[in-house]
């Protein structure tokens, strides 16, 4: 008689393989941050937006942008130009991500996918974040939902639902901090469209008191969708948009018949991309949304990240940084 009973991690195995694998991916991340990324950004605060502070700090000359709630009136006064108050940052800060992983992020021609992009950019900020006491926390959002049909007249196309959206509560630690960045790496993708706007809305309610949100997605959801939850946000936090692109959203090659399918509604077309006026067009398509991206995080008052699938993402953070960092400084009154 042969026994049904499984082994122990007979059936488990390939999960447990694919946990060692992520563990070994969170660490090789871990060391890069904290040897190359922390060494580069001396400072009270490595991270990527300094955060909000009750402690009243220099003020400097106002720059469109500013919070107009911190100019400095008695320096307005006295110096006939508008400034501003800088804060210094609290002590304990903290920080929530909203990780997009809808269908669109599986998808990468560059050196990584755009998923891993996305993983890499969380586990920077949250190493680079999580010190001193501080708390981060995340909510991540994926496909998997069916289309929910519209009320109203016949023929009226569904609309995506909002997805699965996940919360992982802030907690301060880096133990913690690495447990919550498992659980974002471990996020299965699932088909389906998701709702990026629903996702940042999850960072305004319940309300929370300041401090630092980032949202991490390839935007590719309609503006009208995301712009207005993430004005929302930027009432109450220093707001920062990490954006995830590949080099074949922004332009096509000349390969002949390309078979293109669609990650959240699974539609399959074939593009003859050796037509040079259909590269042009697409090219200019892409231009224009990438700059209603642009101009909608501009809006809002987020700061504004772009990372490639191509490019080393690590410079690109070193180089944001140290920008942000110059234009907090520049024009600085003692």
């Amino acid at each position: 008689m042969t026994s049904t009973t499984p082994r122990p991690g007979g059936p488990d195995r390939p999960a447990v393989a694919a946990t060692h694998r992520s563990d070994a991916v969170l660490s090789r991340l871990q060391l890069l941050v904290t040897r190359k990324l922390d060494g580069l950004l001396q400072g009270d605060y490595a991270g990527l937006l300094p955060g909000p502070g009750s402690e009243a700090g220099e003020s400097r000359e106002y720059r469109p942008g500013d919070d107009v709630r911190r100019m400095d009136w008695p320096v307005t006064a006295r110096t006939t130009t508008p400034h501003v108050r800088r804060t210094v940052a609290d002590r304990e800060l903290e920080t929530w991500l909203a990780v997009d992983l809808s269908a669109s992020l599986d998808f990468g021609t560059g050196r990584w996918l755009k998923r891993d992009v996305v993983v890499a950019a969380a586990a920077a900020i949250t190493h680079l974040t999580v010190r001193g006491g501080n708390r981060i926390g995340a909510v991540v959002g994926s496909g998997g939902d069916a289309p929910v049909p519209r009320r109203g007249r016949r023929g009226t196309p569904p609309v995506a639902g909002p997805g699965r959206l996940v919360r992982l509560p802030a907690r301060s630690g880096r133990k913690e901090a690495q447990g919550m960045l498992r659980a974002i790496a471990g996020t299965e993708i699932r088909p389906g469209r998701g709702d990026l706007g629903a996702l940042v809305d999850m960072l305004n309610r319940p309300p929370r008191r300041r401090g630092v949100a980032v949202v991490i997605s390839d935007f590719l959801a309609p503006v009208a969708q995301w712009e207005r939850p993430l004005r929302k946000l930027r009432v109450r936090h220093d707001l920062l948009a990490v954006e995830v692109v590949d080099p074949r959203e922004l332009e096509l090659p000349d390969v002949g018949v390309l078979p293109v399918v669609d990650p959240e509604t699974g539609e399959l077309h074939e593009v003859q991309t050796a037509d040079p006026g259909l590269r042009h067009r697409y090219a200019a398509a892409a231009t224009a949304q990438r700059a209603e991206i642009s101009a909608a995080l501009r809006a809002a008052g987020a700061g504004h990240l772009r990372l490639r699938t191509d490019r080393d993402w690590l410079l690109d953070m070193v180089r944001f940084v140290a920008a942000q960092r110059h234009a907090r400084t520049r024009g600085t009154t003692r």
